[in-house]
């Protein structure tokens, strides 16, 4: 007798699911034994076993039967997912193993979860895109070593002895043994590159004329604040030939500002000194860091026409050819491109800040 929507049983009232699970039982006992291929096996288990299948319809019904039936209808509706599970099992078997074959409780036909895709870091997006503009200009791109010696580091880029840059508080020294060993260190500038290009050019009898860039890592123990870091990216500049001035310099340096920065961006050279090339200059620009702070004048690195000591120093007769160099920072150009105020933020791997350049 049916009250109510369920039917009587001798131990009390008991919810109309159970007839489903036997019913769903016998359907699936009788659908899996008409199944003659693997195919048909699969798109039955689907059908029942599957995460949207039958049983798991049936058993989402567990939750409107009364609590004190609830033992009896859970206990039946694993016994009929055991019963389907085995006879599952035992069909596979049945057809030697062949044909696609699944885990009990995968559902293949289900969407994948998405993963998140990563992007390029903005320091190695950066530096590529100098690189274009660069190459866009006739630059070809160089790379050496960043374990140096005193003579590259140094020496040969016109830096006498007794500067302060050669100071142990201004360098990553590396201790080596034996008293004849040469003073090494990490690199402080990428202006190395430039010695040991053109010290193989000459070896090897492809030049000068040169004209390359050359991006790298540098390192130097300053104190980590807002602009500085004891690692950090440079990328050098280097053209040498019979017929180089200062307006080839100046006028390099406006191309790539105007065509990395925008036509309206704002540029200045300013006297300074560098050991290495003479006459010397900083090579600045107007940056907005901050959203809704005016723009300020940045530093972007030095430049100037390469000095005839370091021409001499790499083999090259100086009245014969000249040359101009320049070196920038590659986390200030990205700053000022992504008006980023802080260059630990490049540096500290947190996605929420990575997402959004």
């Amino acid at each position: 007798m049916v009250v109510g929507g369920v039917r009587v049983w001798r131990d009390g009232y008991i919810p109309a699911m159970l007839e489903q699970l036997d019913q769903l039982e016998k359907d699936g006992i009788a659908s899996l034994d008409a199944a003659g291929d693997a195919s048909a096996v699969e798109a039955w288990r689907i059908e029942f076993l599957g995460s949207k299948g039958r049983l798991k319809g049936v058993m989402g019904g567990l939750k409107d039967v009364p609590r004190e039936q609830k033992p009896a209808v859970g206990k039946r509706s694993n016994e009929v997912k055991r019963a389907l599970e085995s006879a599952f099992d035992a069909k596979k078997g049945s057809l030697g193993g062949g044909g696609v074959q699944v885990a009990v409780g995968i559902d293949p036909t289900e969407p994948g979860i998405a993963q998140p895709l990563g992007r390029r870091h903005i320091i190695s997006r950066v530096r590529d895109e100098i690189c274009d503009v660069f190459g866009k200009m006739g630059f070809e791109v160089a790379s050496e070593r960043e374990l140096e010696d005193d003579k590259h580091n140094f020496v040969k880029l016109n830096i006498p002895a007794g500067h302060p840059a050669r100071e142990p508080i201004d360098n990553f020294f590396v201790e080596e043994g034996g008293e004849s060993a040469r003073p090494r260190m990490l690199r402080t500038q990428t202006s190395t590159v430039q010695i040991r290009v053109m010290e193989d050019a000459i070896a090897k009898g492809w030049g000068p004329p040169l004209k390359i860039v050359a991006p790298g890592r540098v390192y130097r123990p300053d104190t980590v604040d807002a602009t500085h870091s004891f690692m950090f990216h440079q990328i050098e500049g280097l053209y040498i030939d019979r017929q180089v001035s200062f307006v080839d310099l100046k006028t390099t340096l406006f191309a790539f500002a105007r065509s990395y920065f925008g036509e309206d961006a704002e540029i200045r050279l300013r006297p300074s000194f560098f050991p290495f090339t003479e006459p010397s200059a900083e090579f600045d620009m107007k940056i907005r860091l901050r959203a809704g702070k005016p723009a300020e004048w940045v530093e972007l690195g030095g430049c100037g026409m390469v000095d005839p000591a370091v021409l001499e120093a790499v083999g090259l007769d100086p009245e014969e050819w000249m040359g101009f160099a320049f070196g920038f920072g590659i986390e200030r150009i990205a700053m000022g491109k992504y008006s980023i105020p802080d260059i630990r933020m490049l540096f500290d791997n947190d996605v929420r800040f990575l997402q959004q350049i």
